[in-house]
């Protein structure tokens, strides 16, 4: 007779409540959202009884102590890189040394350098040496003084933070976005926060809170507003129809590296070199950004449900005082506009350029002190009408307080300076870029095939280089003159670095405001 195999022993399955409380299966809404069945799910970062995730040591683990998958490795291998790298000034020492050895190594060794396009050759002059020695005592502090960028980012970024101080910026985002409707709220978001790399790095920690209110006074979910809000300002920092000291800081360092070489005396290099790209590619991140919010992050968030004990949403109204100050704000920045079109666009008027050239002109070239005026006339007349200061010490304060931020940036900047200007007087600058671009064309490596690679390589970069101008500063000496020498305008090598600059800021965790995000998404 036939034996009946013996019936396995199963372990009896768990509620399925009990199920939804381990680690991984908790649902991102709160205690009080829903999952799919129906079911109560508990929120991973309000329970007492799971571990935090370790942010000082790079994470790395799921919140049961196992590894997530391949991309959570590469991430943490990706910070534990960017936590070993030092800090931006100590590299431009090491690349300042470091250039000082081989300068003086190669004019020992007699290299000469063939100038592209002439037939003058220069030779090699070493910082090590009596001559080099002479040249940085005389010339030290003259190379922090007349680096172009320096000027134009405290110019601009005066009047910015006087526009910020006095609630101007806040007031203009809040008329933005608080009257937009719901089903067209992701996109008019996403395409404000392209725009808001005006307000430089504050962007980042004012516009996502800002966003969320909004998403949830318009019965949205509060988190996909403040996490794409967050996405779309790190990837569009450098695109937008407005002009900041950003820009300024690019066509700085820009305009230096491309002084390198004699055919970049006579280029017209100017603030608005990279405008049209800019502009438009805001209207793609922005049309982009709103599509990702609304059918990608929204969707799978679910609807939100306030918890419970959890505050209303805040009257994103304007008052009567905010908004007389944007109505006044408006009006003199549109006469000052008109003012300046007046000057240029007719025949024979004063701003034509020479021979009364349309371009280039003085507006181009005095676009920062224009910029300058324009923000300085709105922050002004808003907080006089909307009266949000109470005398001019209170103004001046605030310009300066806006100005104290800058300090580690002028240091940067200090020795960023000194590689440059050894760049350029040691020569090296222009036998680096000789040789690159000999090798880019030896390996057939041009045109459009050539930005692919330099975006690509700034996105890398830009992974443990968080700073745009610190990046730029190491990138753009050397590859504005070698693209130059392919046949590239400095315009388009820093429309690339933008690109790649872009791409990867919201994918480091060495961006400092992703913790702060992360923190405001746990409140």
């Amino acid at each position: 007779m036939r034996r009946r195999p013996a019936r396995r022993h199963r372990r009896p399955r768990r509620p399925f409540e009990h199920r939804l409380r381990r680690p991984g299966r908790c649902d991102p809404q709160g205690p009080a959202a829903s999952n799919r069945h129906g079911r109560k799910a508990t929120m991973m970062t309000s329970s007492p009884s799971l571990p935090a995730p370790d942010l000082k040591n790079g994470g790395g683990t799921s919140p049961n102590g196992r590894r997530s998958g391949g991309l959570d490795r590469l991430l943490s291998l990706i910070e534990r890189a960017g936590n070993a790298l030092p800090n931006p000034v100590i590299l431009f020492a090491v690349l300042f040394a470091l250039l000082a050895v081989v300068s003086t190594a190669l004019d020992l060794a007699g290299v000469s350098a063939a100038v592209p396009g002439t037939d003058q050759t220069k030779h090699i002059t070493g910082l090590l040496t009596g001559e080099g020695l002479r040249w940085l005592l005389e010339n030290l502090v003259l190379n922090f003084a007349t680096f172009p960028p320096i000027g134009t980012v405290l110019t601009l970024f005066m009047v910015v933070g006087l526009a910020e101080k006095v609630g101007l910026l806040d007031t203009v985002m809040r008329a933005t976005l608080a009257r937009a409707p719901k089903a067209v709220l992701p996109y008019a978001v996403a395409i404000v926060a392209c725009q808001a790399h005006v307000m430089t790095d504050v962007a980042a920690l004012v516009f996502p809170p800002l966003a969320a209110m909004v998403f949830k006074a318009a019965g949205r979910h509060p988190v996909a507003g403040l996490i794409g809000a967050f996405a779309c300002v790190s990837a569009g920092y450098a695109a937008g129809f407005t002009v900041g000291s950003l820009d300024a800081n690019y066509v700085g360092i820009t305009q230096q590296a491309a002084s390198t070489l004699p055919a970049g005396d006579g280029l017209h290099i100017h603030l608005l070199i990279n405008y049209f790209f800019t502009a438009s590619s805001s209207i793609v991140l922005g049309l982009l950004g709103g599509f990702l919010i609304s059918r990608v992050i929204e969707p799978r968030l679910g609807p939100y449900r306030a918890a419970e004990g959890e505050p209303e949403s805040e009257d994103l109204t304007l008052t009567p005082a905010q908004r007389r100050g944007l109505r006044y704000t408006g009006l003199v920045v549109a006469v000052y506009l008109a003012a300046i079109l007046a000057l240029w666009l007719p025949s024979g008027a004063p701003l034509r350029g020479e021979g009364g050239a349309l371009l280039p002109s003085p507006v181009l070239t005095g676009m920062v002190p224009i910029v300058f005026g324009g923000f300085l006339l709105a922050g002004l007349t808003y907080a006089r009408t909307a009266k949000t200061v109470t005398g001019a010490d209170e103004l001046i304060t605030s310009v300066a307080d806006s100005l104290k931020t800058m300090s580690g940036y002028l240091v940067m900047m200090f020795v960023a300076a000194q590689v440059i200007a050894l760049f350029n007087w040691s020569n090296v600058g222009i036998l680096l870029a000789a040789k690159s671009a000999a090798f880019l064309n030896a390996i057939n490596l041009t045109g459009f095939w050539v930005i692919v690679a330099f975006v690509a390589l700034t996105a890398c970069l830009n992974l443990f280089i968080v700073s745009g101008s610190a990046l730029w500063s190491l990138a753009g000496p050397i590859f504005v003159p070698a693209f130059m020498l392919l046949g590239m305008s400095p315009a388009l090598s820093q429309a690339a670095f933008r690109i790649g600059d872009s791409a990867t800021g919201i994918l480091t965790p060495m961006n400092p405001y992703l913790f702060v995000i992360l923190a405001m998404l746990r409140q």
